[in-house]
């Protein structure tokens, strides 16, 4: 199936990309709330809190180890087969975790190794689920179905923690049961989705074929300055990993206001997402990359000098929505540009620049405040990001003449 070949369905009647938001969110939700359950059991059994740092690492891990081989597979077999098969091994880790913590098979040690599956299967899941949205919807509605895609899966990762929470503290052993449930739902949305969307790549599997993703990057401006841009703004931008010294230090509110903090950016997102959905043919696609960018730095800034807690809370919000924005240009530029064959390389490229700018933006964070102190590291960032965005609006004047997604296609 090409993309020429799929014809304009409105995105709510696509039974397809309908399919795809179902398995995206009930994947999504179910990976949040088995995060919350093992590090909620991993420190009750040990009480230390660099437990939970390598939960977190064995889940990062792989997605650095893999995400090659990720984008190979994406580009050479059906991504819809892909997308079943992970969440298949995501059942299997509920399961095995099941029999440790149930059946006291093994400790600390054993959790981890499991980790390292569900993360491995996580790389695959997100390098197939990113390239397989163009070859679902047309080209004239997918910028609309990224928009809806983004929204659910903001949606998932607020629903899933506190989902994951209220389990643990009210149904304890239910809780596995439901990520089990929701990794089969979806599965078997997953394979339901009627496109077979096995592509032609050489049979050998050569070093040149799996670098492929970062030859096209590197020779496609367009490419290279929104994969870039989001991995330098992150890196440089971050705060979250700061919150709880904010909470605790600087605006003095406790865990309760905490909670309050680090839901904010989600919220912004999640509503900037739900309006993206309703624009019907957005313009200035590329000023609009760039101010989000700029605004998202100024929202920085204020945070880091504010004392109040509402304006804090505000320019978080802001600092959500911001980027919901730039998230939402940046993955429909890469994924019009890029052409079907390359989509799982490229996109495997962009997802581990995604995760190691998250990752690496919070140890920035944290080794910046270590240096200067927690205000002005923030404040660093902040004017780190806008001088960024800055260069790289001089860098790649391609993006910033952008004006409508469409111009990507002539």
């Amino acid at each position: 199936m090409t993309e020429t070949s799929i014809p304009e369905i409105p995105l709510l009647r696509n039974r397809d990309f309908l399919l795809f938001i179902v398995g995206r969110f009930s994947n999504v939700v179910g990976v949040q709330i088995l995060t919350v359950a093992v590090g909620w059991y991993v420190y009750k059994l040990t009480g230390d809190p660099l437990d939970l740092g390598y939960i977190g690492l064995a889940q990062f891990i792989p997605a650095l180890l893999f995400f090659l081989v990720a984008g190979y597979v994406s580009d050479k077999y059906d991504r819809r087969v892909i997308l079943f098969c992970c969440n298949v091994g995501h059942l299997l880790v509920v399961l095995m975790l099941m029999l440790v913590f149930w059946g006291e098979y093994g400790g600390v040690r054993i959790i981890l190794c499991i980790l390292v599956l569900h993360g491995t299967a996580r790389a695959f899941f997100h390098t197939a689920g990113q390239a397989i949205l163009p070859n679902i919807v047309s080209t004239v509605t997918f910028p609309k179905a990224v928009a809806y895609s983004s929204s659910v899966n903001k949606a998932a990762q607020l629903i899933g923690p506190a989902l994951g929470g209220g389990l643990i503290a009210w149904a304890d052993d239910w809780t596995y049961i439901v990520t089990l449930l929701m990794f089969a739902l979806s599965a078997i949305s997953s394979i339901m989705i009627s496109a077979r969307l096995k592509l032609e790549l050489p049979d050998k599997l050569t070093f040149e074929t799996l670098l492929g993703g970062f030859n096209f990057i590197w020779q496609n401006k367009i490419v290279l300055g929104a994969i870039s841009i989001d991995l330098m703004a992150v890196l440089l931008g971050g705060v979250m990993g700061l919150l709880p010294i904010y909470a605790s230090d600087v605006l003095d509110v406790g865990a309760d206001g905490l909670g309050v903090m680090r839901a904010m950016p989600g919220v912004g997102s999640l509503f900037m997402g739900v309006w993206l959905t309703q624009m019907a043919f957005p313009r200035f696609i590329g000023p609009c990359l760039f101010i989000s960018l700029i605004v998202f730095g100024l929202s920085i800034l204020v945070f880091s000098l504010s004392k109040i807690f509402w304006l804090s809370l505000v320019a978080l919000l802001i600092y959500g929505a911001a980027d919901m924005v730039s998230v939402y240009i940046r993955l429909t530029l890469v994924q019009l540009v890029t052409p079907d064959q390359m989509r799982g390389r490229v996109s495997a490229v962009n997802a581990v620049s995604i995760n190691a700018s998250n990752e690496l933006g919070d140890f920035r964070a944290g080794l910046s405040a270590a240096v200067l102190g927690v205000v002005p590291a923030v404040l660093f960032g902040g004017i780190a990001t806008l001088v960024i965005t800055g260069l790289w609006m001089r860098c790649f004047p391609g993006i910033r003449r952008i004006d409508r997604f469409e111009e990507l296609n002539k």
